[in-house]
């Protein structure tokens, strides 16, 4: 179901993020995310050779690609910013090598504030992460592959309603996995 019709409004900003996943030929994936910030007008901005953001060019425009295995681990990671506000930003871009030797699952978001969050770190590239390790995980499971349902399991399981360990999908889909919510073994008895 769409959302309701909005109240009379205008356009000022975009942000677009895309995400792809890649299976390479070494037995890797690469997963690869772009993320661009447009508005609808121009924005001045002293640290652009023109003194302003025309309306339609990027004010963000950063990229960020990780390299990982069938266990999620992460082997290589490039970022690249090639549109900011600040002639600085690119700067941080290679500190996001940390995240290698790293693994998506639970933990992982803590991990990465630790390692980069505020100033040791970029707000927007953060954000990359989260619909890259959601699209890792997409892009390598489901799989016939028993040992990649297993890992995909681990980083799912309770993660969200729908991967309840309490719940249907678990009981029926990963038996071995299934713990009865409370509930569910109070009226059993």
């Amino acid at each position: 179901m769409p959302l309701t019709k909005p109240v009379r409004r205008r356009h000022i900003h975009t942000r677009a993020v895309q995400c792809l996943g890649f299976e390479r030929e070494d037995g890797l994936w690469d997963i690869e995310a772009r993320m661009t910030d447009t508005k609808t007008r121009d924005v001045d901005n002293e640290y652009r050779a023109s003194g302003y953001v025309s309306a339609g060019e990027p004010f963000h425009d950063m990229w960020m690609r990780l390299t990982l295995d069938h266990r999620l681990t992460i082997h290589r990671v490039e970022a690249s910013i090639d549109a900011s506000p600040f002639p600085n930003c690119p700067g941080i871009a290679d500190a996001f090598r940390q995240l290698e030797g790293t693994r998506i699952g639970p933990g992982w978001n803590r991990q990465v504030r630790d390692l980069l969050g505020g100033v040791k770190g970029c707000t927007h590239l953060n954000e990359l992460l989260i619909p890259l390790a959601t699209t890792a995980i997409q892009t390598l499971w489901p799989s016939d592959r028993d040992d990649l349902v297993e890992q995909a399991s681990s980083v799912l399981l309770n993660s969200c309603h729908g991967w309840s360990q309490s719940g249907e999908v678990i009981r029926k889909h990963i038996p071995h996995l299934y713990i009865p919510d409370k509930e569910e073994t109070v009226e059993g008895n």
